[in-house]
């Protein structure tokens, strides 16, 4: 039985002020990429320069205006690797390079060594401040503990005096959701004091949910306290990093916006300690999602994947949201259904906004194909099945007819399991179009009478065929050549069958284009009913082959 007692309820804050439950994110915040830091670390192997490289150009097209490139005073390869973007001027106008730093007056030293030609950087400085830090790691005051912030801003100023470029502080009070909000707010106040805050001159406060410690709408609270409580709040830009203990991060960061946040700091795909870091991808494709612009170059999940994949030595999960190989595919019958009526809907009435069930977007809005929407196994049904014939062949079978080669799909895929597209087109060719039987056509030849007077018999057709291995030529009258072949069959004793209905359409655009012809026939002696498809470049030799199909299934 699991020890429950073991553990003790987060005390959450007091808040009821709160406001974030009313609002809704209608603009993208500030994003700054960790991958190349707080990713990293979290690597079993960890990068190379020349993969920290490759990642640092991805985040620069997709357009990330802060990234954080490492812990320079910390490691040598993260201390070579922000000389080698320097040195080689690599480095956009647009774009602030940020590097992590504990408050401690060498690795304050080394971290401006490393930032030297730099023209504009921030300075992400960090100090736990948690309850349980301070009890267990650091045996502090809180006294103690808040001087640690103001001594190591005092010795950022000091470099700062000499240093050419611009920099921007960050202060992190890490474990914050650990942390007594009304002494975060205290020792964060004495940070942007020390450094002398302005609204001209800001301090990015990043408040992390450095371990996921209770439900989301309890960190909102705590950022939305946090920012109404600040003394002057436009000397503060509120920065937000959750991580994903709980598996809700996601929610946090989106929540910590409607609480306040202006800017959030996550990794591409989730990676990070642990459970993993704030999936910067998620929240902006969310955005996205409800129509806000998320001022990313996000039209390419593949792309973003094969450098992930590439430079983390990390597989992205099948069911990762939007990234995931199955995340645009169904596989239940009723989904695949839905989905081929909504696509056909969205077409038919060339909507703006999008809408079809199941797909919260469209997958092309970012770079993802159709083909993979629908995957058919044994619980696969007609809609999705009909689906793929008419996406990856172009036949649109008639509805009737569905349930019909579906059935013959299933069976299928009970004995094999998934089955690729063309295993389906190719099922469907000996089905309908290859079978062989007891009638085998010839050939054909369709003439009109304009000088009749009985509409019902204006047409002529003289059909060669081989019946039981016996050749035979036989001729009938009727509206249509159809009609006309049906009596011809039935004069000669050979079927007697009724036409259930009819269908045909182009498989393709312009005049040297094949149709098919989909025709739903019944005999008469046992009331036995089943689908022929005709395929030619003339649409009447195809219904007469779509005739020939349907009695070689009946017969």
């Amino acid at each position: 039985m699991l020890n429950y007692k073991k553990y003790k309820r987060f005390e959450t804050i007091c808040f009821k002020e709160r406001t974030w439950p009313n609002k809704t994110i209608t603009k993208a915040p500030i994003w700054c990429s960790v991958d190349l830091r707080d990713g990293n670390q979290a690597l079993i192997n960890p990068m190379t320069i020349e993969e920290k490289l490759e990642m640092f150009k991805l985040l620069v097209e997709l357009g990330f205006k802060e990234i954080e490139i490492g812990f320079p005073s910390a490691s040598q390869i993260e201390y070579d690797f922000l000389r080698a973007l320097v040195d080689n001027n690599l480095i956009p106008e647009e774009v602030t390079v940020q590097a992590l730093t504990q408050a401690r007056p060498e690795l304050i030293k080394r971290t401006f060594e490393a930032f030297k030609g730099v023209k504009r950087a921030i300075l992400h400085m960090y100090n736990s401040t948690s309850v349980l830090q301070r009890d267990v790691v650091f045996n502090m005051s809180k006294d103690e503990i808040k001087q640690i912030a103001i001594d190591g801003v005092n010795l950022v100023k000091e470099h700062v005096a000499e240093f050419p470029g611009e920099i921007i502080l960050e202060y992190s009070p890490e474990s914050f959701t650990g942390t007594e909000v009304e002494y975060a707010l205290e020792v964060c106040e004495a940070v942007c004091d020390a450094w002398g805050a302005t609204k001209d001159k800001k301090v990015i406060i990043n408040l992390p949910s450095t371990v996921e410690m209770d439900t989301p709408n309890v960190y909102a609270d705590q950022i939305e306290w946090m920012c109404t409580h600040f003394k002057d709040r436009e000397r503060v830009i509120v920065s937000v990093h959750p991580h994903n203990d709980r598996g809700t991060c996601t929610a946090a960061a989106e929540l910590a916006l409607l609480a306040g946040a202006d800017r959030l700091e996550g990794t591409l795909l989730g990676n990070g300690e642990r459970t993993g870091n704030l999936d910067i991808l998620n929240v902006a494709y969310n955005m996205f999602a409800q129509g806000v612009n998320p001022e990313l170059n996000i039209e390419n999940i593949q792309k973003i994947i094969d450098v992930y994949e590439r430079c983390c030595k990390i597989p992205v999960p099948i069911r990762h949201p939007y990234a995931g190989e199955l995340v645009f595919t169904a596989f239940s019958g009723s989904h695949q259904d839905a989905i081929n009526k909504g696509m056909t809907k969205y077409k038919e009435k060339n909507s703006q906004y999008w809408e079809v069930p199941y797909l919260l977007i469209d997958p092309r809005d970012i770079g993802r194909e159709y083909e993979a929407l629908v995957r058919i196994n044994s619980q696969s049904g007609k809609g999705g099945i009909a689906y793929v014939m008419e996406e990856y062949f172009g036949y649109s079978m008639p509805k009737p007819m569905h349930k019909e080669f579906a059935d013959v799909i299933q069976k299928l895929s009970e004995e094999v399991g998934e089955i690729p597209p063309q295993t389906i087109m190719d099922k469907f060719k000996e089905e309908y179009l290859e079978n062989e039987g007891i009638f085998k056509l010839v050939k054909c030849n369709v003439s009109e009478l304009p000088d009749s007077a009985d509409s019902n018999s204006d047409t002529i057709v003289n059909v060669g065929l081989i019946y039981k291995g016996k050749e035979m030529k036989l001729s009938g009258t009727g509206n249509g050549p159809i009609s006309s072949l049906i009596k011809a069959l039935l004069g000669a004793s050979l079927a007697n069958t009724t036409v259930l209905g009819y269908s045909e359409h182009s498989l393709g655009d312009g005049s040297e284009a094949n149709a098919a012809a989909y025709i739903h026939l019944k005999r008469n002696d046992n009331g036995k009913d089943t689908f022929g498809v005709g395929v030619s470049s003339n649409i009447t030799l195809a219904s007469v082959k779509a005739v020939f199909s349907a009695l070689n299934r009946l017969y």
